[in-house]
């Protein structure tokens, strides 16, 4: 039997409220989807062809589940995108080890408008664009979760738009001025 989505926002509410017991179910009953999600960022990924969606998703979860308290999510959508965030945090943890014995430079910014910058950026621009976004998250939250949603978890204009409760005519604002913002302050 399929979980509902009640079902999930209350066991998230209730591994909030400290219950391991709930937030294993959370993690049971959104495994394969959330390792779908993992596929889709590591896909056609050259700086992080030794890590798998499985190695990827389980560093994201333990990252979640070692935290001084539980993600703050509010539904299924919602937990979804921390668990998004916490893969791109492990992707540029891993990053960052990565260029500690060796320091790249000269590389020029990569675009996104083929939005797979995720999957085939050197550890470096990688840096760069998680700097940038921060910055951005800062002065446009909206427009760094849709670059998130985007280029992180791979979603669509349509599935973006779902996980942050919008029009798609709305991330499609926040997608071109996000996308200009990082063009003019993503550096690497």
């Amino acid at each position: 039997m399929q979980a509902s989505t009640d079902d999930i926002t209350g066991w998230l509410h209730d591994w909030q409220d400290g219950d391991a017991v709930a937030r294993d179910r959370v993690f049971t009953r959104l495994y394969a989807e959330l390792k779908r999600l993992a596929a889709a960022v590591l896909r056609g990924e050259s700086g992080h062809d030794t890590m798998q969606p499985t190695a990827l998703l389980n560093d994201a979860l333990i990252k979640l589940t070692t935290a001084a308290r539980a993600p703050s999510a509010e539904d299924r959508d919602h937990f979804a995108r921390i668990v998004a965030r916490a893969m791109r945090q492990v992707l540029v943890d891993r990053a960052r080890r990565k260029l500690a014995d060796k320091r790249g430079a000269g590389e020029a910014p990569l675009s996104l408008e083929g939005h797979d910058v995720a999957l085939t950026a050197s550890p470096g621009e990688l840096l760069a664009l998680d700097d940038a976004l921060s910055t951005l998250a800062k002065l446009d939250p909206r427009a760094a979760a849709v670059v998130e949603l985007r280029v992180f978890a791979g979603l669509t204009i349509e599935q973006t738009a779902q996980a942050l409760g919008i029009h798609s005519s709305s991330v499609n604002r926040e997608w071109a001025h996000a996308s200009a913002w990082l063009k003019q302050h993503w550096a690497t």
